[in-house]
């Protein structure tokens, strides 16, 4: 077992000798991403946290983890007490707290390459507070005591085809160098991995779970192109499809790539950007240009080619999950099984598929009171066996290379209580709501969060999560722009216009701490809706996910004569959809779970 507390010890040693009082470690990389590969796995192997969200900060005599509602359970789980004070977010920022605790006069160091100008600029203001400054290191303090630290993934690069992207990668360089005209820029920086994916028609395998590769682009006013990145990721068919006008360069040489930028006008995104480039890009003599990646809104909007590939992977998906859940459905009740002999026997399902790629997240496989925390990471450790009495709830997807999946149901392992029911039927009714919602043009996702939260509310519940989030065309699980959620969310996007081809989640959920937890999600795919009688332009949702919602935790009394609708709809479309894809037995099973609820 890691020895956590060793490690921090041999950090303060670090930062006594580098002269620094203190130093703030996020969990993220180079590319400000959600999901980082092994070697920027800093947080969790200091802390030992393996979520997928938060911050730490070691001081000489004190050290905090910062995580938001999310986690609250789990980082007390993974995360010793004795070394760690637990802070909550957006309640307390990471600034404010340093304010608070730094010592006047305190040196407080931080890797330049690894958190936004936004954050440096609020840090540096709140620590002026105490006579405290903000100190770049040369040397992440964390990369030189970890010893053994992994080497970033060597992984060639894929071509994504035109039949899959939709457009090609020279008409989306050519959209960016218009806009680049628009807004008087030279030349643009994209760092976010997605954003170079998606541009290029490249997938790759630098971090789990998410098929992008470890590069920089910078994208100039003609529309050619220059993409940083390990030579041995380019394979022949890369290089061919990439083409004379997008420079391939050595990652390593990216910070003289942002030198030669020099008496240019560079748009860079201070959201998705690390503070380094920019300072970088205005040492040389450029102009910084804070302006939204260019790539981001056309990313989220799928086009014709991206929601059909997304419409297959549902089905096959579908088809995968649904003869996992007649066999959880025995086999949890008779005993034997644990959270991740289900969770393996779930993967197995969507491989048999014979075109999964990856899952698209670690799946969350959580029996109990592992179910009431909302981004549980089952382990050896701390998996449980799926017993009688409980509820088990499994969160998961499939990566595929037409498209990117997200669907979490909640399975009775044995005959539930009354309040399971109440909440679960609670939850349904917030689902229904979102996914039968109709908005003007302009509507954001902080407008329609509080649909899926009322029928919670009115019973004085809640869940301490966003609603719904963006997906990728196989790409990242968690997409901006948009966000479902609470306007105070942290992540931002609850503010985003929603705009037709997004794809979002639609995920209620409420959670019983050290008993059970709920959550059902499908993906919506945001699409214009005529109204009859109407004389305004308007959206709805069409859902994308196919498998059936666990009648024997609804409380038909609960429902409404609208949302019996809805839910016996759904559960038509479900099984005439997947029954060619089952076989004989599990068609049978699933005809019988998607029959009418009984009035």
């Amino acid at each position: 077992m890691p020895d956590h507390p060793a490690r921090l010890r041999a950090l303060r040693d670090h930062l006594a000798r580098a002269r620094l009082d203190g130093v703030v470690v996020p969990l993220t990389d180079e590319h400000m991403s959600e999901y980082v590969g092994d070697y920027a796995q800093r947080l969790a192997w200091l802390t030992g946290f393996e979520g997928s969200a938060g911050t730490a900060v070691v001081l000489a005599d004190r050290a905090a983890i910062f995580t938001d509602g999310r986690y609250t359970i789990q980082v007390r789980e993974q995360v010793s007490g004795t070394d760690w004070d637990y802070v909550g977010v957006p309640e307390t920022s990471v600034s404010a707290w340093l304010a608070a605790h730094a010592p006047r006069g305190a040196r407080i160091g931080y890797d330049a390459w690894l958190h936004p100008r936004t954050w440096v600029e609020e840090a540096r203001a709140a620590l002026a507070t105490v006579e405290a400054t903000l100190e770049p290191v040369a040397t992440n303090p964390i990369d030189a005591i970890w010893h053994d630290r992994p080497a970033a993934s060597a992984a060639a690069m894929q071509v994504q085809p035109d039949r899959l992207a939709g457009r090609g990668a020279a008409a989306k360089r050519a959209d960016v160098a218009d806009w680049l005209g628009a807004v008087g820029a030279d030349a643009t920086v994209i760092t976010a991995l997605d954003s170079i994916a998606w541009l290029l028609n490249l997938r790759g395998a630098d971090v789990a779970r998410t098929p992008v590769a470890l590069a920089y682009a910078i994208v100039h006013r003609d529309g050619t192109a220059e993409l940083f990145v390990a030579p041995e990721k380019v394979t022949p068919a890369v290089a061919e499809h990439l083409g004379n006008a997008v420079r391939v360069r050595d990652r390593a040489a990216f910070v003289a790539g942002l030198d030669a930028l020099a008496g240019k006008r560079v748009a860079i995104d201070p959201a998705l950007a690390v503070a380094a480039i920019a300072d970088r890009v205005e040492q040389a003599g450029g102009v910084v240009l804070a302006l939204r990646d260019p790539t981001v809104v056309p990313r989220a909007t799928k086009n014709a080619a991206e929601i059909a590939g997304h419409r297959a992977a549902s089905l096959r998906d579908g088809a995968a999950l649904t003869r996992f859940l007649r066999w959880i459905a025995a086999a949890g009740p008779a005993g034997g099984e644990t959270e991740i002999s289900a969770a393996e026997r779930l993967h197995a399902f969507r491989a048999e598929t014979g075109v999964l790629r990856d899952l698209s997240f670690d799946t969350i496989s959580a029996t109990g009171p592992h179910g009431a925390i909302p981004h549980y990471r089952v382990t050896p450790e701390s998996s449980l066996p799926i017993a009688p009495g409980e509820l088990y709830l499994v969160d998961s997807g499939g990566q595929y290379e037409d498209g990117t999946t997200d669907v979490t149901r909640v399975v009775p392992i044995g005959a539930p209580s009354d309040e399971m029911r109440d909440r679960f039927t609670r939850v349904l009714k917030g689902h229904i709501a979102l996914a039968t919602a109709t908005f003007p043009p302009g509507t954001n996702g902080g407008q329609l969060d509080s649909l899926a939260r009322r029928p919670l509310w009115d019973a004085g519940l809640d869940y301490a999560h966003g609603t719904g989030h963006g997906v990728g065309s196989y790409l990242s699980v968690h997409e901006g722009p948009a966000r479902i959620a609470k306007p105070s969310y942290p992540g931002g996007g609850a503010g985003e216009p929603l705009l037709p081809g997004m794809i979002l989640s639609n995920e209620p959920g409420y959670y019983k701490a050290g008993a059970y937890g709920i959550r059902i999600e499908n993906l919506l795919l945001v699409v214009e809706r005529a109204v009859a009688g109407g004389d305004a332009p308007m959206l709805g949702f069409e859902t994308l996910t196919l498998a059936p919602i666990d009648r024997d935790l609804i409380d038909p009394a609960l429902l409404d004569e609208t949302e019996r609708a809805w839910l016996d709809g759904y559960h038509a479309r479900v099984a005439a959809a997947l029954t060619p894809l089952l076989d004989r037995d599990t068609a049978a099973w699933l005809a019988e779970r998607c029959a009418p609820l009984p009035h």
